[in-house]
C-alpha cells in the first residue's frame, strides 16, 4: 500500500499572481511512514522548527523587517523575534495611513511568516535544503507531478472543456500515480490520495474521482486507488509539508529556472527506463528548454506538449 500525499503551488485563476500551476503528490509505502514521519520531525528540529508548519512559500522568502534590526544575526531568538514585532508594529501603523484594505494584507502577511522570523534567511535557506535533500534520500517515495502554464492552451474532450489547470492536474496524477501502482502487474498494489484539506475543493475532487472510478481517466481506468481523497490539516501531517515543498520548488524550476533545490529531490519523480515520467510540464505549443521538458525531448518527444 502506497500513500500519496499532494499538495499544490500557484493559483488556478488564470489572471493570478503566478504563470504556473503546480500539484505534486509524494507517494510512501504505508510501513515507512513511522520512519519517515520521525526523520522529518528530526530535521525540522535541528533547524529550530520543531513546533512549526513548513510552509515554504513563507519560509523562502527575505524579511525585510530582519534587515532593519542592527546586528539581527546575532541576538538570541527570543530578541530576534521582539525586535522583528516591533519593526512589524511600525509597518503596519504606517499601512494605517493608506486605509484598512492595506492594513489587513500587510498584518494577514505578517501573520504567516511569524513562525520563521526566529531565523535568519539564511538559517531558513539551511532548513529547506535539508528537508529537499531528506526528502531525496528516500529511495522508496514516488514523487508525481504536473506543472500547468497557465498561458498555454488545453486541447481537452467536450466534457473537460470548462476545466481549470487545477482539473487538468489532479487527472495527471491520478493517471500517473495509478500507472506506478500497476507497473508491475500485481493486483494487490493499491494505493490512496491524502490532500490538504481545503473546502473550496474537497467537494469537486472528491466527485471527480467517484467519476474516474467509474470511467477511468482520460488516459487509463482506474482500479488501484482505493476511496476517494482524504482530506486532512497539513500543520498536523508532515508529508503534505514535504509535498508543499516539492510543488513549490517544481513551480521556481518552471516559472524562474530556479534549479538547485529541485535537483535535491527530482530523483524521487517516478522513471521508467531513464525516463521522468513521474512529472510532466505542459506549455501547449510553447517550446520549452527547462529540466523537465529536456528530459523527454532526448527521448524525441516535443518539448513541453507531451
Amino acid at each position: 500500500m502506497y500513500i500519496c500525499y499532494v499538495d499544490e503551488s500557484g493559483v488556478v485563476d488564470p489572471a493570478g499572481g503566478t504563470s504556473h500551476f503546480v500539484l505534486v503528490g509524494l507517494a510512501i509505502p504505508a510501513h515507512r511512514w513511522r520512519e519517515y514521519d520521525l526523520a522529518f520531525s528530526a530535521c525540522k528540529a535541528r533547524h529550530r522548527l520543531a513546533d512549526r508548519e513548513i510552509h515554504v512559500g513563507w519560509m523562502a522568502r527575505r524579511y525585510p523587517e530582519q534587515d532593519r534590526v542592527a546586528g539581527f544575526d546575532r541576538l538570541p531568538a527570543a530578541d530576534r523575534v521582539a525586535a522583528v514585532l516591533r519593526e512589524r508594529k511600525i509597518d503596519i501603523a504606517k499601512a494605517a495611513l493608506r486605509g484598512p484594505a492595506a492594513v489587513k494584507s500587510l498584518a494577514k502577511n505578517y501573520k504567516k511568516s511569524e513562525p520563521y522570523v526566529h531565523l535568519s534567511y539564511l538559517e531558513r535557506t539551511a532548513a529547506l535544503e535539508d528537508l529537499a535533500s531528506t526528502l531525496g534520500s528516500w529511495s522508496d517515495a514516488r514523487l508525481f507531478g504536473d506543472a500547468q502554464d497557465k498561458r498555454a492552451k488545453q486541447r481537452a474532450r467536450k466534457e473537460r472543456a470548462n476545466w481549470t489547470a487545477g482539473d487538468h492536474a489532479f487527472e495527471q496524477i491520478v493517471t500517473r500515480f495509478h500507472t506506478f501502482l500497476t507497473r508491475d502487474g500485481d493486483p494487490a498494489s493499491m494505493g490512496m490520495l491524502v490532500y490538504d484539506h481545503d473546502q473550496a475543493v474537497s467537494t469537486q475532487l472528491t466527485e471527480r474521482m467517484r467519476r474516474f472510478h467509474v470511467a477511468g481517466t482520460q488516459y487509463a481506468k482506474i482500479r488501484n486507488i482505493v476511496e476517494t481523497p482524504f482530506f486532512v490539516d497539513s500543520s498536523l501531517t508532515s508529508m503534505i509539508q514535504l509535498a508543499d515543498l516539492a510543488a513549490y520548488y517544481t513551480r521556481r524550476l518552471c516559472e524562474n529556472a530556479e534549479e538547485e533545490m529541485f535537483r535535491r529531490f527530482e530523483p524521487r519523480f517516478d522513471r521508467l527506463n531513464g525516463l521522468m515520467v513521474g512529472l510532466r510540464h505542459f506549455t501547449g505549443n510553447r517550446r520549452c528548454t527547462c529540466i523537465i521538458c529536456t528530459n523527454h525531448v532526448r527521448r524525441g518527444r516535443g518539448a513541453g506538449t507531451y
